[in-house]
Parts: structure tokens; C-alpha cells; sequence
């Protein structure tokens, strides 16, 4: 039998601890449930800035929309001009919401500019319990794993779990070329950082590698509904790019 309150002032203090950490999950903004699971993704569209050696050196794009009740697109674009150089890229996962965890149905990614031009698309097939990508005829020789993420429902089961309070984090992963990988990641700390949309707090995510010579760093806010306001990535501890917020706007359900 699940342990029950009767004593009243119990009660008010528990209810008194339940708003206080409301409050912490909801940071400086009001628009945002507290509940985990009640209408648990709010679609939205945000504008990045992405420079190098504090130079901007192009722009990224990021949006999450409802297809219908349980069904969600999640899409990243980004666009880089540094000297000769030139990326154009654009990411985009279909995917089911069951609970707090997303299921992936689709990913595709296609990479334009200097260099050779690539077309991936990755099929999860769930009845069959097999992944699909467009690079092989036949199904991927990969284990079936009821936790699969792809490249980018990883970071939102991530937020999720960062919600629920855990402190490191572990995802298999499907890439783009079809290889099965795992992601681990381990909360870094808290700091507010500047931003062109100003001063937020957030929590600092480093990910883990085998090795100290490539480095990745994600900030999440609470504000942001602990989206990724902030990523850094670098190599032998060099900057190869670092991104940040510009904008964001919530939209509304279906």
C-alpha cells in the first residue's frame, strides 16, 4: 500500500516542498506545466547563432511541431560560410511520444555545399523490429533495442530524464550511416550564462568520451523548458564551433 500523509501539518509541508520544486522546474517563466507528463512536449521554434574563435560564421534553426496527438517532427537546419568553406545541413526526426519517451519512426539527414553532397534516411521499422536505411538494401545488422534513439530524440529523452533528476545519462544511439552507438553524458553543474537573449540559467552537460581530445558541452534552461540554449564543441582543446540562442517562440498545441 503506497505510504499516505494523514497528519495535516505533514501535509501543508509536503505541499509547501511540492511548490518549491514547481518553482525550480519552471525557472523565470510562467508558461510552462510543471507536470512531467501532462501534455509533456510543447512545440516551439528557436534561432541560433554559430561562430568560431568568436567570429559568427553562419546561422541554425530549430523546431519542434505536433503532426497529430502522438505523433511529433522534430528538425534541425543549420548553414555555415567560414572563408571557402560551405555547410548546409537539415535534420529531421518523426517520432511517437509514449509517456516521457520518445520512439523514433524516421530520420533523415542531408548535408549540402563544399565536398561531396549526402542523403541519409534511417526507417525504424516497430512491427518488425528491424531499422531500414536508405545507404543498404536490407535491414541493418543492429540488435533491436526498445530504448533506440536516433540523432536527435536522443536529446529530447535526455531533457526528460534531466527532469526526473538524474545526473548521467546513457542512450543507444542509430547515426546517420546506420551505425549503433551509445551516447553518455553526465550533468557538469549550474551556471547562468549571456546569451543574445540575455542572462538564463541553465545546467551544464558535458558529454563523455573515451578520450580527453574531443570535448562537447550542452546548456540546458529550466526557463527554456530545458531545451539546449548553448553547445560547444571542441577538439585537442580547440574551438570548433559554439552555438547560441538568438530567439525562441512557443507555439500552440493542435
Amino acid at each position: 500500500m503506497p505510504f499516505l500523509i494523514t497528519n495535516p501539518f505533514q501535509l501543508k509541508a509536503q505541499l509547501t516542498q511540492n511548490k518549491k520544486i514547481c518553482a525550480w522546474l519552471l525557472g523565470l517563466s510562467a508558461i510552462f506545466s510543471c507536470s512531467l507528463f501532462a501534455n509533456p512536449l510543447v512545440p516551439y521554434s528557436a534561432e541560433y547563432q554559430v561562430s568560431r574563435k568568436g567570429s559568427v560564421q553562419g546561422s541554425a534553426y530549430r523546431q519542434l511541431k505536433q503532426v497529430d496527438n502522438d505523433t511529433y517532427q522534430l528538425k534541425y537546419k543549420s548553414e555555415i560560410e567560414w572563408m571557402i568553406f560551405s555547410d548546409e545541413r537539415e535534420e529531421i526526426s518523426t517520432f511517437k511520444m509514449q509517456g516521457t519517451q520518445p520512439i523514433p519512426m524516421e530520420y533523415s539527414m542531408v548535408r549540402t555545399g563544399t565536398g561531396p553532397d549526402k542523403n541519409y534516411k534511417i526507417t525504424f521499422d516497430h512491427k518488425n523490429q528491424a531499422i531500414l536505411s536508405n545507404q543498404e538494401k536490407y535491414p541493418l545488422d543492429v540488435k533491436w533495442l526498445d530504448a533506440q534513439q536516433d540523432l536527435l530524440t536522443y536529446q529530447l529523452q535526455l531533457r526528460y530524464d534531466l527532469k526526473a533528476g538524474k545526473r548521467t545519462f546513457s542512450y543507444p544511439i542509430i547515426d546517420k550511416k546506420g551505425a549503433q552507438r551509445t551516447y553518455d553524458f553526465a550533468v557538469d553543474g549550474e551556471e547562468t550564462i549571456t546569451l543574445p537573449v540575455g542572462n538564463v540559467k541553465t545546467i551544464r552537460i558535458k558529454r563523455l568520451y573515451d578520450n580527453d581530445k574531443r570535448q562537447a558541452t550542452v546548456w540546458l534552461a529550466p526557463e527554456y523548458d530545458y531545451m539546449v540554449v548553448k553547445m560547444y564543441k571542441g577538439k585537442e582543446g580547440i574551438e570548433q564551433f559554439q552555438v547560441q540562442l538568438t530567439k525562441y517562440e512557443k507555439h500552440s498545441d493542435l
